[in-house]
Order: C-alpha cells, then sequence, then structure tokens
C-alpha cells in the first residue's frame, strides 16, 4: 500500500457491462443488458505496481495473471469509473445469487409440503382400509357366531338319552338353565373348561335371567304341576320359537337392509302433494321435506305441476311416467265385439209424431196400460220407456217422445238410441210441424220408418192424404213404390195393432239386431231427475252388456254405484241386459239426458274420470267465456244497454223438461227484449234459489215442482214469486206477456192540419210571426209542428204561440187565418208550408 502512495486503482476485469436493443415483429422492442469483451493494450509504465496495489486493495486480490499495471493511455478518472463499474457488477451477482437461494429454499419447502400432505391422505386410506376390513371382519364373526348360535339351539332341541336324564325337576330345571346359559354365549353347557372371568359372566346372566320377567323360574313348582306329575315350571314352545326369532332378527336382519322397490308413478299435468306421496308409497312428510329443500313451502293438500313432482319422484328414486288427463278415460272399454259373442237383442223403437196425433194413446193402447191420464193437459212432457211381450213373445222396446215445439232435442235424444222409428201422423189431421221435424230427426238418425195413420175411427180420416203429403218431404211409403210400411190404425178401438206389431217384427228382423251381454254395460240416459225420497234417479236404456246391481259407473260429470234398478213397471231387477230400458239408483249426482253411461272396473277410475269431466268442462266454459277481443266486450256492452232483459230462475221434475223450458224461453224476445235463464235444475225449490233470485230480481218458474218450506217462508220475507207451471204451454205465454211488459211503447204520429205562411210580421217582444192560413185539418197549439220549404223539412218543434187576432186561442180550424211562433226558432218566409201531428204511443207485444 506504500508503493502507491494514494494513487487510484485499474480494474483489469477485460468486461463491462452494456446494452442492445432487440427488435421483434409488429414493431416491438427490447433492450438487453449484456457484457461485451475487447481486447486491450497494455503498456507497463513507472509506478504501475502500486496502481496495481490500490486495485487489489480496493476490489479485492487481482486475478492471476493479469497485469499488475496500468495499461497507457488510460486516466486516473477512468480507471476509477472502472473500478465502480466493476465493484456493482461483483454487487448485482451476489443479490442474483441470493434470490436463486431463496427461490430455491422456498420451492423445496413447497415440496415438503406436498410430500406430507401425500403421506397423511395415504394414512387416511389406509386407516378407511382398515375401519372397513375391521367391520368386514365383525360381520363375519356375528354371522359365525349366528351360525354356531343355531347349531347350538338345535342340539339343545334334540332330547337327550334317557340314561342323562336328570333324575328331579330341579336337576332338569338346572340342565336347561346351563343350556340357555350356554345358548346366550354361543357354546354347549359341555364345552371345554371356561375361565373364573367368563364363569362369572355366565352366573351373573344366570341370575338376571332368573329375576327378569322373561326368564324361567326354575326349582318353583305350583300345586296344578305338583298334582299333574311333578314336573318343574318351562317355557312354553312359542315363547322359545319367539326368543330364538328375535335373537336372530337382531344378529342377522340388523346389518343388511330391504332393497328399495323402484316404482313407475303416473304422473297428470298437475297432482296433489299427499296424492304424489301415495303413488309412490313414501311419507308425505317426507316428500313435503323433499319440496321445500327444492324452496317450495307446501302441504300436502297443495298441487304442484308435472316437472316439480318429477324432480320429487328422481329424488326419491322412482321413474316417472307422464300422462294426459285424458288419459283417464281409456279405462272406458272400447273393444269391439266379437261375432260368436253377440246374441239377439229386443229392437228399440220409438214413437215421434206431432202433439196430439195420439202418439202416447198408441203406446197405451199396446201395452194396454193408461198413461194420458197422468199426463198434465193430456200431453206428454217426458221420454217415457217401456218393454212390451207381444202375443207372439216378442219383447219389444218402446220410447215415447213429447210432440210439442220445445221438446225438439228430447225427440232427437229419441231418434239416436232408437233402431225403428215409428211415425204417428192422425188421419183428419196429416202432416204438420213437428211431423216434419220428426221425419228429420229420423233420417239424421238413419234408422228405418214405419208411419202409423191414427185416429182411422173418424168419420173425416183420410190416410190417402196423409201418404200423398209424406211424398213432398221424400218419405215414399209401399203403396206408391216406396220402401216405407204405413198401417192404419185406431189407438181408440185397437183397430189395426197387430198389423203395426207384425210390420215391427218384419222390421226387426231384417235388421239382424245383436248385441254382446257379456261385457261391461254401456246405455244412454233417457231422462234424468231428482227424487225427494230416492235421489238422483236416471232412465237408461241399456244397448251393450248387462247391467248389474252393485256395478261402478260413470255416467257424464257424475259417478255412482247401482244401488237399485227398477223396471219400467215399477219392480226392482237384479240386471238389466241389452235394449232393455230400466231407472238406476246410486248417482252421486243428476246426469245430463243424453249421457253415456259406463260400468267400470273400481271405484277410483269413476271418481277420476268424473273429476277429469268435470274441470274439463269448466275450462271450456271459461274459454268460451274469455274468447272476445276488447272491440266484441264494447260491442256487447253496448247490445246489453239497449237490450232489456227479463231474468227468471227455472227448476223442473226432470232434466228434460228444464232442458226444454230453458230452449223455449231463449227463442222468446226480440233485438229489444230477451229472456235470461240465471239458473236451470231438477228438483224442489230451495232456499239456495230464492236467495240467488232476489239478488237478481228474478221470479222463480217451478215446472211440476214445489218449494220447501225454508224456501216459502225465505220467498215471503225477501219478496221473490214463485210460479208454478204443469203445462209448458201456459208457462212460455206467461213469460212472454212478462217480456212483453218490457218493450217500449210505440210511437205512432197522426197528421191532423197544415197551413201555408202567406206574411211574416215582426212583434216586438215575441220576434217573428207568420200569418197563415190553415188550408187542412185544425191547428192545435199542443201539437207538433214541422215546417216544410219546398217538400223539406227544415225544423221541427212546437209552438210558441197561437193567436186568432189578438187572442190566444187552443185551436184553429181549416179555413181560417192565424198567427203562429215557433220554440227557438225565426227563420220563417211566405210561401212555407208548416205540417200539424199529434203522437200517440201503443202498447206492443211478442
Amino acid at each position: 500500500m506504500s508503493d502507491n502512495d494514494g494513487k487510484k486503482t485499474l480494474g483489469l476485469g477485460g468486461s463491462r457491462p452494456g446494452q442492445v436493443k432487440q427488435s421483434f415483429s409488429h414493431g416491438r422492442t427490447k433492450n438487453v443488458v449484456v457484457e461485451t469483451k475487447r481486447k486491450k493494450v497494455v503498456v507497463p509504465k513507472p509506478g504501475a505496481a502500486a496502481t496495481g496495489a490500490a486495485g487489489a486493495a480496493a476490489g479485492g486480490k487481482p486475478k492471476p495473471g493479469a497485469p499488475t499495471k496500468r495499461p497507457a493511455g488510460i486516466s486516473d478518472a477512468e480507471m476509477e469509473r472502472r473500478l465502480r463499474a466493476l465493484q456493482a457488477a461483483k454487487a448485482r451477482e451476489a443479490e442474483e445469487a441470493a434470490a436463486r437461494e431463496a427461490e430455491e429454499k422456498a420451492r423445496e419447502e413447497e415440496r415438503e409440503r406436498r410430500r406430507r400432505e401425500a403421506e397423511e391422505k395415504e394414512r387416511e386410506e389406509r386407516a378407511r382400509e382398515e375401519a372397513l376390513r375391521l367391520k368386514e371382519e365383525e360381520e363375519a364373526r356375528k354371522a359365525r357366531e349366528a351360525e354356531l348360535r343355531e347349531k347350538k339351539k338345535e342340539e339343545v332341541r334334540k332330547p337327550a338319552p334317557k340314561a342323562a336324564a336328570p333324575a328331579t325337576p330341579q336337576d332338569q330345571a338346572a340342565a336347561e338353565a346351563a343350556a340357555a346359559r350356554a345358548e346366550t354365549k354361543g357354546v354347549s353347557a359341555a364345552g371345554p373348561r371356561k375361565t373364573d372371568r367368563e364363569r362369572t359372566d355366565r352366573d351373573r346372566d344366570d341370575r338376571n335371567n332368573r329375576g327378569g320377567k322373561d326368564g324361567r323360574r326354575s326349582g318353583k313348582l305350583s300345586l296344578s304341576d305338583a298334582m299333574a306329575g311333578g314336573e318343574g315350571r318351562q317355557r312354553s314352545l312359542a315363547a322359545m320359537k319367539r326368543k330364538q326369532e328375535k335373537a336372530r332378527q337382531k344378529v342377522v336382519g340388523g346389518s343388511s337392509r330391504a332393497e328399495k322397490m323402484v316404482r313407475d308413478v303416473q304422473l297428470p299435468e298437475a297432482i296433489v302433494v299427499s296424492e304424489l306421496a301415495n303413488r309412490m308409497a313414501e311419507r308425505v312428510a317426507d316428500v313435503v321435506k323433499s319440496l321445500m329443500k327444492m324452496g317450495m313451502m307446501v302441504t300436502a293438500n297443495q298441487t304442484i305441476d308435472a316437472d316439480t313432482a318429477e324432480l320429487v319422484i328422481e329424488e326419491f328414486g322412482h321413474k316417472a311416467v307422464r300422462v294426459s288427463d285424458a288419459d283417464v278415460e281409456q279405462v272406458i272399454d272400447t273393444v269391439e265385439d266379437k261375432a260368436e259373442d253377440l246374441q239377439s237383442r229386443p229392437p228399440i223403437i220409438t214413437i215421434m209424431g206431432h202433439v196430439d196425433h195420439g202418439k202416447t194413446s198408441l203406446l197405451d193402447a199396446i201395452r194396454e196400460a193408461n198413461v194420458v191420464s197422468g199426463e198434465a193437459g193430456g200431453i206428454t212432457q217426458h221420454i217415457g220407456a217401456y218393454q212390451v211381450t207381444t202375443e207372439s213373445g216378442a219383447v219389444l222396446s218402446f220410447l215415447d217422445t213429447p210432440g210439442h215445439a220445445a221438446f225438439t232435442s228430447m225427440r232427437a235424444r229419441g231418434a239416436q238410441v232408437t233402431d225403428i222409428v215409428v211415425l204417428v201422423v192422425a188421419a183428419d189431421d196429416s202432416v204438420m210441424p213437428q211431423t216434419i221435424e220428426a221425419i228429420n230427426h229420423a233420417k239424421a238418425a238413419q234408422v228405418p220408418m214405419i208411419v202409423a195413420i191414427n185416429k182411422c175411427d173418424k168419420p173425416d180420416a183420410d190416410p190417402q192424404k196423409v201418404r200423398t203429403q209424406l211424398l213432398q218431404y221424400e218419405v215414399v211409403v209401399e203403396e206408391m213404390g216406396g220402401e216405407v210400411q204405413t198401417v192404419e190404425v185406431s189407438a181408440k178401438t185397437r183397430k189395426g195393432l197387430d198389423n203395426l206389431l207384425e210390420a215391427i217384427a218384419l222390421q226387426a228382423e231384417i235388421l239382424e239386431l245383436k248385441a254382446n251381454p257379456n261385457r261391461a254395460a254401456q246405455g244412454a240416459v233417457i231422462e234424468a231427475k231428482l227424487d225427494v225420497g230416492r235421489g238422483p234417479v236416471a232412465t237408461v236404456l241399456v244397448q251393450h252388456g248387462t247391467l248389474r246391481k252393485g256395478d261402478i259407473f260413470v255416467v257424464g260429470e257424475q259417478w255412482g254405484k247401482v244401488r237399485a234398478l227398477i223396471n219400467d213397471k215399477g219392480d226392482r231387477v237384479d240386471e238389466a241386459g241389452p235394449s232393455v230400458p230400466v231407472e238406476v239408483l246410486g248417482l252421486n249426482g243428476t246426469p245430463e239426458a243424453g249421457d253415456v253411461l259406463n260400468v267400470l272396473d273400481t271405484e277410483a277410475q269413476a271418481r277420476e274420470i268424473a273429476d277429469y269431466r268435470i274441470s274439463a268442462a269448466k275450462d271450456k266454459r271459461a274459454a268460451a267465456g274469455a274468447a272476445t277481443t276488447l272491440e266484441q266486450l264494447m260491442a256487447k256492452a253496448k247490445a246489453d244497454e239497449s237490450v232489456s232483459e227479463l231474468p227468471v230462475l227455472v227448476k223442473a221434475d226432470v232434466q228434460g223438461s228444464a232442458e226444454a223450458i230453458v230452449q223455449a224461453l231463449e227463442k222468446v224476445g226480440n233485438d229489444e227484449v230477451r229472456v235470461r235463464v240465471l239458473h236451470s235444475g231438477v228438483g224442489a225449490i230451495t232456499e239456495s234459489d230464492i236467495t240467488l233470485a232476489e239478488a237478481s230480481g228474478a221470479p222463480v218458474i217451478g215446472f211440476n215442482v214445489r218449494a220447501n218450506a225454508p224456501a216459502r217462508n225465505a220467498a215471503n220475507q225477501k219478496g221473490v214469486e214463485i210460479r208454478y207451471y204443469s203445462i209448458i204451454y201456459d208457462l212460455v205465454d206467461d213469460i212472454k206477456s212478462a217480456a212483453s211488459g218490457l218493450l217500449k211503447a210505440e210511437i205512432r204520429e197522426n197528421f191532423i192540419g197544415y197551413a201555408s205562411i202567406k206574411e211574416v210580421f215582426k212583434v216586438t217582444g215575441v220576434g217573428k210571426v207568420a200569418g197563415c192560413l190553415v188550408t187542412e185539418g185544425v191547428a192545435r197549439r199542443s201539437a207538433g209542428v214541422r215546417l216544410l220549404r219546398d217538400n223539406v223539412v227544415i225544423h221541427e218543434g212546437t209552438l210558441k204561440t197561437l193567436k186568432r187576432f189578438k187572442d190566444e186561442v187552443k185551436e184553429v180550424p181549416s179555413g181560417q187565418e192565424c198567427g203562429m211562433a215557433f220554440e227557438n226558432y225565426d227563420d220563417v218566409r211566405p210561401g212555407d208550408v208548416i205540417e200539424i201531428f199529434e203522437r200517440e204511443e201503443v202498447e206492443r207485444s211478442l
């Protein structure tokens, strides 16, 4: 150091850092630090040793082989700068080395952590496998013990040899106690010697068994046992079996679970939660719990949609089978009958024709009964169904339909379920409107027709006229080359009845009517009513199969179980075959006339189909009410404002009559007035009917029914009018008269005179006054006037003044002059004509 004398050292590293600019694609660049080496020419100078020593002192030991003298041409400042650069490079190298060491240490710690986690996981896996192995060994051990106990029990059950049998009852009881202890421990009493601890446990178990209620109290004798032979008290064989079965279930059955049964669950569009649980055979609480987990807070009686129900079904491990609501009706048997199963059946004959042409009287003559006397007004207002056995033994089923115009739907139903139509035409009255309607119904139903020309006993009877008039309606009788049979009869004298029955039998033979009686019954409802003592009653004509007492059926929107069957004579029968009309009791409600009755297997099917039909009918009515646009609603509102309504409430004895009355009342009215039936039903008038009528201000119409006591009291208190009828003519006429009262009176104009204006004067305080000459009739002050100019009405109003000279007068006759002034109108000119008229109100009727 003394040789240097404070001179700057010179770094001889041979390299120095530099920067290189790199270029990449898309115009990207990057600066990179590099070390550049270059050859240096070193020229020794005096004092180089001192400089080398100083450099060694500042930067450490000089490198081997490095020159110890400062190169020539390098100043002290340059040498110092180089030494600082060398030190900075060494410092950077040290920092980089420290960073690499720290990174390597962190990497090693991460490897160590992962290794520890893998070892921990492996230990847990080994522990789990060990637990499973121990569990399997435990189950195998329990199974071996159970098997061993079974073997020991069999040994205990075997009778012991006589030589080894205990001599006394006490010894026998002790042996059995030992056997029981052996059974409990799983080894026999004759096994190897046990340890002291096992013997202590066995003695304790023995004491517990003797002291417990299930153990046998050996050594104690009752008086009966001693008298019977002195045997000890023993457990019964049944008790031993129960104990063994209990132990077996505890050991064997405790570890094994019953396999879950997977079900196919019928899933409609919507289902109640309790019904869903029922179909899955799961607890309702579990299903509700599952739905709550899905975020649905429901109860057992709430309805859920099919998608949600399907999720629940899959969660419980079952299989959902989507079905449509309409699929419930597929259970109704629609299979075609085989030819070998068909048997002959009686024909169904419908009596049709105009009112008062003698339909019911003709049927009475055939039945030898008297139904006409029981009908109100002598006209049929119900469909009657009867069976008649002819002298030849043939059975015929007759339907008697009303002939009044209001009973169109009844006649249509009769034609639809019939095989042969007997058209009754009065010989003295010929073809009438309902006769034509009956012909059309028969043609629409495509059934053969027989024309019975009735009332041939009357002096003015003309059967040939009837045959001729029938040609106008395309009914060609045999006498005129056609195929329609005609029979001249008289219900009064019984003339021609045999010929009519022969014609019916011949036609039935041509038709070859057959049906299968050995199948589920199917029939049509001819009539339905609500009987006070018997409940809903339906008159059913069986068409296929046999209807029996106790059958479960569905008819329209109602269902039921056949409680009783009553034939047309009023007798109870156990069954009704094809073509047999019967009254059916046991419905849950009154069906509609024309509904089809089908017998089903179970009550659940019948109820499900009825519920579906009710909901479908509600949806249909709602859709019909909602299928209107805004314009239609506004037009309807305007029409309702201009149309007056007469509301009525109708109750009838049978469904057919109620239907006919409603149809007849709907036809009453015109563009200004109409009848609106608020409600129609079958049965007695009840208090609820009175309440509905009071709310709407409507009268209650009772047809062949009466109001019960509460309804009468309510009607008196609320001022509701109840009107009773037994003839449909009177009912329709009264309603028509009542509706006529709602019509606005007709205004008629009567012209009473004309006047011409000769001159116009201006009068102070009055205005313009026309000087007129009454040319025709009379001019009255109270009358209406019109001002005509060139035969064109330019004003219509009333007179303000009518004067004769200076006096105010009431009227001016023809040929005289007068002064006239109009109310609020002054534009009058000479030459105008005044038309004078009076208005008159005229009452109208429907």
